[in-house]
């Protein structure tokens, strides 16, 4: 393995590394890299005051290809309050991924002791390691950007899990991700983690990735508590609670394309 990162600057287009390859293609990449990179991008949208993103909403709307991807911005909302900010990225032929990105003014509140508080699953310290690399095996982001230990549940047991995920790497060389990027790069492993259906048989590719904030998270790891449900006409839905040590930080919600292989 040579890559240091998910992606390479090149000019104003951005070039994935091997690290983030996805499971289902040895050609398009993992949700995990794009959402980070879109949340990366979007962070320098309209920067205007100090605000928080609360919400991103990513449309996976194609493959995205191992290969060189260009970036369009725009602004869907200015304000001091609240903004929306929207960033791309193209394939050479198409778009492929999409984040809108929802912002509200951050400020200090004298708010009762404890309000909201949840606290986080037992830590990373306390959890096992789900599996580590295997000799020849494919460079690919869930084996060797992130490192996944697990509270409950396991990769090859089916139905929910609580699961700590560190990412490994940077976005870009020379970067250390920032705090949203960390989340963003997790928070796609809802529906492969707590998977319900065996892959050997059928896929569940999600469309899209939301992820809902009240605060970003502290140090390098997030917890996934994931749930997967499937429904009788092919559509399914995977929900994870998102904690870091310090409690809950939000909640990832992902949609599913569900199909039986041929």
């Amino acid at each position: 393995m040579s890559a240091e990162s998910l992606f390479e600057p090149d000019g104003s287009r951005f070039v994935p590394t091997e690290l983030s390859r996805g499971p289902w293609s040895p050609d398009a990449l993992h949700g995990g890299p794009v959402a980070a990179l879109l949340a990366r991008i979007a962070t320098g949208v309209y920067a205007d005051g100090p605000m928080q993103p609360a919400r991103l909403t990513i449309e996976l709307l194609r493959p995205v290809p191992l290969a060189p991807l260009r970036v369009s911005t725009r602004v869907l909302r200015p304000g001091r309050k609240v903004q929306l900010v929207e960033a791309a990225l193209h394939s050479a032929t198409h778009e492929v991924a999409r984040v809108t990105m929802l912002r509200i003014r951050r400020q200090a509140l004298a708010l009762p002791a404890g309000l909201g508080d949840v606290p986080a699953p037992p830590g990373p310290s306390e959890a096992r390691l789900l599996r580590g690399r295997s000799e020849g095996e494919i460079v690919a982001f869930h084996s060797h950007a992130t490192e996944h230990r697990a509270v409950r549940g396991a990769w090859d047991e089916p139905g929910p899990i609580v699961d700590w995920i560190r990412l490994l790497v940077p976005v870009l060389p020379g970067e250390t991700p920032s705090p949203l990027e960390r989340v963003a790069a997790v928070a796609d492993f809802g529906n492969g983690v707590s998977w319900v259906l065996p892959y050997e048989t059928w896929s569940y590719i999600n469309p899209d990735l939301t992820i809902t904030l009240h605060r970003l998270p502290i140090g390098e790891w997030v917890c996934l508590d994931a749930v997967t449900l499937a429904g009788p006409d092919g559509v399914g839905f995977a929900e994870s609670a998102l904690s870091d040590e310090r409690g809950r930080i939000g909640r990832a919600v992902q949609s599913l394309l569900l199909e039986r292989r041929a």
